[in-house]
């Protein structure tokens, strides 16, 4: 594993980033903090970590399931004898009410999500949890996103273009659904993934 390298003009610790998307490692770098990924080795663990408890809440559930994330990786580490650097877990879901939307099982529940989504606000909910010096600093992002009519011929060539698998809520805000969307309101990093305002406070915190 190698650390990230790109100028840190804020001069940020390096960080154990514990995510495998792409997205998050883009906005680490924007702002210039050096991280190395560091993935679960029980990949099927890791996805259980995911499965929405009965009569959870979105937002109990994004916490939930980021502390999680958080406490296994650190296992993680302590077992490979890593050196000591805070790590870094995030998780985001998006939500329509009390419904929690997740990653698409396939074409029809991508297409059944886009259906719900289609002409409404809706919630994107992006929690963060940061490990340093045994201690656990949080924050949780929500922002607001409203879409516009969708056309059934829009959510069909949405679909064949394959971006909504994968995505919470079978979209991704920085890729060809950004065509729907009339308003966001909040930050828009943290619908991508990662809310970088935070994540920059946070660290900041843990550096003290």
């Amino acid at each position: 594993m190698n650390i990230s390298t790109h100028y840190n003009p804020f001069e940020f610790t390096p960080i154990y980033l514990a995510s495998q998307s792409p997205r998050r490692a883009q906005l680490l770098e924007q702002i210039g903090i050096p991280f190395e990924v560091v993935l679960p080795e029980d990949s099927h663990a890791a996805e259980l970590l995911e499965t929405v408890q009965l009569g959870e809440k979105p937002l109990q559930y994004v916490q939930r399931v980021t502390l999680m994330k958080l406490h296994s990786m650190q296992t993680q580490v302590m077992q490979l004898k890593l050196p000591a650097r805070p790590i870094l877990c995030a998780d985001t879901t998006v939500a329509f009410g009390e419904e929690i939307l997740g990653k698409p099982l396939d074409a029809a529940d991508a297409k059944r999500m886009l259906r719900l989504l289609s002409a409404q606000t809706h919630q994107v909910h992006t929690a963060v949890a940061i490990l340093s010096e045994g201690q656990i600093h949080t924050a949780c992002v929500t922002s607001e996103v409203s879409f516009k009519e969708i056309k059934e011929q829009e959510i069909q060539a949405y679909i064949d273009s394959g971006e909504p698998f994968g995505r919470a809520g079978s979209y991704a805000v920085q890729g060809f659904a950004a065509a729907f969307i009339s308003h966001l309101s909040g930050s828009y990093s943290a619908v991508m993934g990662l809310p970088v305002f935070e994540v920059a406070q946070l660290l900041r915190e843990a550096q003290k």
